[in-house]
Parts: structure tokens; C-alpha cells; sequence
């Protein structure tokens, strides 16, 4: 245990004894806990976009029957994202974390039973299909806690950061997913080796406990208000006393950042789930579709890493300017791709894909951090924003699957109509960004009980931060 501060002897003219704020080291155990369970969690959904194809010849199924594996994630997705938070209120944390160890041990071999040679076709997918519902049910669990966990376990100076390394575990599993499964064999050896790395993660759930015995931050001393109360702030029905309450200008900020934290999530998702569907019949192989898509991920993930620090530290009041920054880029970016997926041009799409990463990862833990401060609510609001991710998913892939091209265009089955859908919703999207405000008033409540304690002579002597319950 790490204290932070250390209070004063009690103070005669108080009611009430002063609680301080500390730091415990077990955050960092239930940290590396979940960042592993959402790093094998995350590897169902783009798993079968790199061996779409195999998959469909050595199964006997179709392509859209292949492309319902990755939506069958994004569907079940929405209901169960909108169950965590009063889960997570009854339960704690580390029971609903429980709850998606065993339905990652379901989904892991239900799903390889699909593979045996004696079914038939329909046989198999209707496994296949039941192993994925599961893996569903794990995958938001382990998504949606990030942020409630942060703010449950970490102060001021750790908590971006502490998001940011949960936020990008689960694009570290789509990216590990992409990459492993074409190279481990057949369509049969793949789904194996995908049960056996979910099997093996599952007992790192005991490593994650509810909260610490003293909390980090005022905020982390506060339940989340109820999912319903955070829904009914949205439309402006909570009273301005309630914890639930939002200002009308953070309502309209908060509906812009659930519309383009959904659009984005989409995009990239939908990328990872086609991405052999886009680029094979223009000339790559799935080896090549399944590098570009993992280089996506990869190097949005080492922006992220170095750039969450410096939101703790230096630019945390900065979240909605970096927005600003990052969002045209990947609007422009994305509607770049209508041009760019063409035969011989792999330096090119590299290039986008390293800027698509970098601007994409590192706002992931942006926008999550921005919906907290903006709801006050950490795991209402990331369920919301996950919710919207996954909704405009199921769109994004419904529709680009319909705008596949016939055999009998010019490169057959080619996705440039698909292209041009994303690329343009993407980027009109992104231009809402210059109306968000963005005030950080979880963060500003937190410093405003940090400064007033600090304004108590009786504290300032020996420079205490604490609060009174």
C-alpha cells in the first residue's frame, strides 16, 4: 500500500473524522488482469476477417455467413453493454469480470466443436455462431469496466493513462487476432489455438478486485449514478441537484462525442472484419490484408502509449483541442482510402494505415475520458459510447457487404462503392468536432474538493489533501 497523504489528528471543530485519498499498489495487478482478458476477449471479432475465404471454402459456408461472425459480436454487444453498469452496482467489478471468464471458456469450445468433419455445413455454423454469441458476452465486460476501474483505483496524475492501457489492450487483441490466425495452420487449427489462449487468460480474473479500502479521488469515492438516471440527464428530465445532472451545453457535447466515438469505432472495426474482402481483389494477399490491418492497430497503440502520460500531466485540460486536431485528420484519412486501395500501391496504404492508427488509438482513451468527465458517470458513459461504436459497426458491415461488387465487375467482388460510403460518412461525421466545448467536469470537481481541504487551516500546515465524509 502507497499512501498519498496523511491526514491530521481530528479536529475538534469538525463533525466528522477526515478521510484521505491513497493509492494502493494492487491497481497495478487488477490493471495487468484486465488488460489481458481484454486483449483475448477482443481477438473473437476480427479473428475470421483475415481467413474469411478459407473459412468459407473448408466449412462449406458463404461469405456473409463468415462476415455474421464478426456482427453476431456487435449485436449481442448492445444489449449486454447496457447490462454492465447495474451489474457492476450490485455485483462490484470483479464479479462481473467472473461472469465473462466463463462465458470466454464457453465461447472458446463450443466454437472449436463447429469444426469437426462430421458436421455439415449448417452444422458447424450454428456452432460456430453460438461459440461467437458467448464471446460477445465477454468481450463488452471487459471493454466497458475500463474507465470505472481507473477511477475507482487511480488519482488525477494515472488515470488517462490507466484507461488509455485498458482502452488499447482490446485493439492489441484485434490486432494479435488479425495476425495470428492466418498463420497457424488451417481454418480447423486456428479456432483451436483461439480456444486454448482464451482457456489459459481466464484465471487472471481473481487478479481484479472491487475497490481499494480508500479511494483515490472524490470521484472515486462516489457510486456511479444509475444507467437510467445518466439516460434521463441526456434529455434534460434530472433535477439540477442530482448527482446525475448535466448542464444543457454538456448534454449537446456529449451526443457529439457518442456520435463520433461511434462512427470512428465503426470504421476501424469494420476495416478489421473486410479487410481481406477489400484488399484481396485488388491484388493482396490475405498475409498482406492481415499486416495492414494489425499496422493499423500496432502503431496506434505506441501513440497512445506515449500520449496518455502527457494527458495525465501536462495537456489533461486539453481533451477536447486534441479532438479538434485529430478528427479532421482521420475524416480526410478515411475518405483517402476511396483512391488509395489499388494494385501496387502497398507503400501508400501503409502510410494511411499508420496515420489512421496513430489518430484513432490515441483517441480512444480520449473520448472515454471525455464522456466521464462530461457525465460524471464513468461506467454509464462508457457503455454508452461502446453501445454506439458497436451500433454504427453493424451498420458499417451490413452495408459495405451489400456494396460488394458483382463477379462480373472489373476487379470482380471489389468494395470501392464500400469505400466510398465509409469514407464519405467518416468524414462528414468527423467535421461535428469543431462544436464540442468539451468541459471536463468530473476532473474540475475533483481539483475544486482537492483546493478547498487544501484551504483548511487546520490541514495546511503539514500540506494534507483530505475530505470529510
Amino acid at each position: 500500500m502507497v499512501p498519498l497523504q496523511h491526514s491530521n489528528p481530528p479536529c475538534p471543530s469538525l463533525s466528522s473524522p477526515p478521510v484521505v485519498y491513497r493509492l494502493y499498489k494492487q491497481r497495478f495487478v487488477g490493471l495487468v488482469g484486465l488488460v489481458f482478458l481484454n486483449i483475448i476477449s477482443a481477438m473473437s471479432w476480427p479473428w475470421f476477417g483475415p481467413i474469411s475465404n478459407n473459412v468459407s471454402k473448408e466449412l462449406d459456408i458463404t461469405l456473409d455467413q463468415v462476415n455474421w461472425l464478426g456482427n453476431i459480436i456487435a449485436c449481442v454487444y448492445l444489449p449486454t453493454t447496457l447490462l454492465i453498469p447495474p451489474v457492476v452496482s450490485k455485483y462490484g467489478i470483479s464479479r462481473c469480470c467472473q461472469i465473462g471468464a466463463v462465458a470466454l471458456i464457453l465461447s472458446a469450445w463450443i466454437r472449436y466443436a463447429g469444426t469437426s468433419r462430421t458436421l455439415s455445413g449448417s452444422g458447424a455454423y450454428a456452432l460456430l455462431i453460438i461459440g461467437q454469441l458467448f464471446a460477445a458476452i465477454a468481450q463488452p465486460i471487459y471493454q466497458v469496466l475500463g474507465p470505472k476501474y481507473s477511477e475507482t483505483w487511480f488519482d488525477l496524475r494515472g488515470r488517462t493513462t490507466a484507461t488509455m492501457i485498458i482502452a488499447i489492450s482490446n485493439p492489441i487483441g484485434g490486432a494479435l487476432g488479425q495476425l495470428v490466425s492466418p498463420l497457424v495452420g488451417d481454418t480447423r487449427k486456428s479456432i483451436l489455438v483461439l480456444g486454448i489462449l482464451s482457456t489459459a487468460v481466464t484465471p487472471l480474473v481473481f487478479l481484479v478486485s472491487n475497490a481499494p479500502p480508500t479511494p483515490p479521488t472524490y470521484a472515486g469515492s462516489k457510486p456511479s449514478p444509475p444507467l437510467q438516471s445518466l439516460l434521463l440527464a441526456m434529455i434534460g428530465k434530472e433535477n439540477m441537484t442530482s448527482d446525475a445532472y448535466m448542464s444543457p451545453r454538456s448534454r449537446v457535447d456529449f451526443a457529439i462525442v457518442m456520435l463520433l466515438f461511434g462512427v470512428l469505432v465503426a470504421a476501424t472495426n469494420t476495416f478489421a472484419i473486410l479487410s481481406a474482402q477489400i484488399l484481396e481483389p485488388v491484388g493482396y494477399s490475405e498475409d498482406i490484408s492481415g499486416l495492414m490491418g494489425a499496422c493499423l492497430l500496432l502503431t496506434g497503440i505506441v501513440a497512445a502509449i506515449v500520449t496518455a502520460p502527457i494527458f495525465d500531466r501536462i495537456f489533461t485540460h486539453h481533451l477536447a483541442i486534441t479532438s479538434k486536431i485529430l478528427v479532421p485528420i482521420l475524416g480526410g484519412t478515411w475518405l483517402s482510402l476511396i483512391w488509395a486501395v489499388k494494385p501496387n500501391n502497398m507503400a501508400g496504404l501503409f502510410v494511411i494505415m499508420t496515420i489512421l492508427g496513430v489518430c484513432s488509438i490515441t483517441m480512444l482513451p480520449i473520448g472515454l475520458e471525455l464522456g466521464c468527465d462530461l457525465t460524471r458517470n464513468a461506467d454509464g458513459s462508457s457503455a454508452i459510447l461502446w453501445f454506439m461504436g458497436n451500433l454504427f459497426g453493424i451498420m458499417f458491415v451490413l452495408v459495405e457487404s451489400a456494396l460488394r461488387a458483382g463477379p462480373d465487375a472489373q476487379p470482380p467482388l471489389n468494395m470501392r462503392r464500400a469505400l466510398i460510403f465509409n469514407g464519405t460518412f467518416v468524414a462528414v461525421t468527423a467535421s461535428l468536432v469543431i462544436f464540442v466545448r468539451g468541459k471536463q467536469e468530473r476532473k474540475q470537481l475533483d481539483e475544486d474538493k482537492i483546493r478547498e481541504v487544501n484551504m483548511r487551516p487546520t490541514q495546511r500546515t503539514n500540506n494534507t489533501v483530505a475530505t470529510h465524509s
